[in-house]
């Protein structure tokens, strides 16, 4: 259970006071809490779990810390809310030393569930929302960011999830953030209003939210599925979900919205920025890529030859006119 009401008032209050944090907001049947009572496979579950997922009466562990182990736990009732905020209580912990764990796990928000596959214990190609907490490195050449890394990405179906560049070519953005054998738990929130996702993270347990991913003209469907996955390979980590709470957002539609069928929605993100400035994707959407340290070298080289070719006009004009001022007197 999250340590106390004033997180999630403060979560709130940070982005503009849209919920309370009262109880009429949880969404118990995509909420997972302790002790997970609704966890199982009778056709009342509310939870259904696969693989090396391993249930206590204090934790659910995806997988514990072993090699090649893959596991989940997804929701069974579909989400029909357009506007929520997933909380997102978890430990990663283990034996291995640094640079030596792996790989993660995943939250998803997804048209299909219990689907087991490459990408984090899940399937590829999804369709939907997945939020990765990456905790390997793959790609050697891509030093500009350190590990974990918490990154989003929203899918369509038809683009892969590359595990040798560690997914950069289909992220919305990210952060590096040491969610590793704390003392403590860890806090995710995921907030999606208005077309608009929003990741915070709390790795210190002072109630300090971080933002991590803040993206606008983000379109997800309602009649999805929220789940965890996480996977294991030569390298490993348990990786425990403690809690899911899930918020309901008291948000305004326009009556065009509310008229609108939700769950025909095909998931795709919609960026405000130039063409060239981003990566062309088979979904006809732009996403931007991650400056990397020549791209900022050629950025602040561009700006001081701005500063030089202003200079050096300014300073031609200005001995014209000084020489026309002369001839005047």
């Amino acid at each position: 259970v999250l340590k106390s009401t004033h997180k999630r008032f403060f979560f709130c209050f940070f982005f503009s006071n849209i919920t309370d944090g009262n109880a009429e907001h949880l969404k118990r049947e995509h909420s997972l809490i302790k002790p997970y009572q609704g966890v199982g496979t009778s056709p009342s579950s509310q939870w259904d779990f696969w693989g090396s997922t391993l249930v206590t009466s204090q934790y659910v562990r995806l997988t514990p810390d072993e090699r090649s182990k893959q596991g989940s736990i997804w929701n069974t009732v579909p989400c029909y809310l357009k506007d929520w905020e997933m909380h997102v209580q978890f430990k990663i912990h283990g034996s291995g030393k640094k640079n030596l764990h792996g790989d993660g796990f995943a939250i998803w928000y997804t048209k299909d569930r219990l689907h087991t596959g490459p990408v984090f214990g899940n399937q590829d190609h999804f369709v939907g929302l997945a939020i990765f907490v990456d905790t390997f490195r793959n790609d050697l050449q891509g030093m500009d960011r350190s590990f974990p890394y918490i990154s989003a990405m929203v899918n369509n179906g038809s683009l892969p999830y590359d595990h040798g560049k560690d997914g950069r070519s289909t992220e919305l953005g990210g952060c590096s953030v040491e969610v590793r054998n704390k003392d403590h738990d860890t806090y995710l929130a995921i907030r999606y209003s208005k077309g608009r996702l929003t990741i915070m993270i709390d790795v210190d347990d002072r109630n300090d939210w971080k933002e991590c991913i803040d993206f606008g003209g983000v379109r997800l469907p309602t009649g999805y599925y929220f789940g965890a996955s996480a996977a294991t390979g030569d390298l490993s980590d348990n990786h425990d979900i403690i809690s899911m709470k899930m918020y309901q957002l008291m948000v305004e539609h326009t009556p065009e919205e509310d008229n609108q069928d939700w769950t025909k929605i095909e998931p795709s993100v919609s960026l405000l920025k130039s063409p060239k400035d981003n990566i062309d994707d088979p979904t006809g959407n732009f996403r931007s890529t991650p400056l990397t340290g020549w791209k900022v070298f050629l950025l602040l080289l561009c700006a001081l030859l701005g500063i030089v070719v202003c200079a050096v006009v300014g300073a031609v004009v200005f001995q014209k006119r000084q020489e026309r001022n002369k001839r005047f007197y």
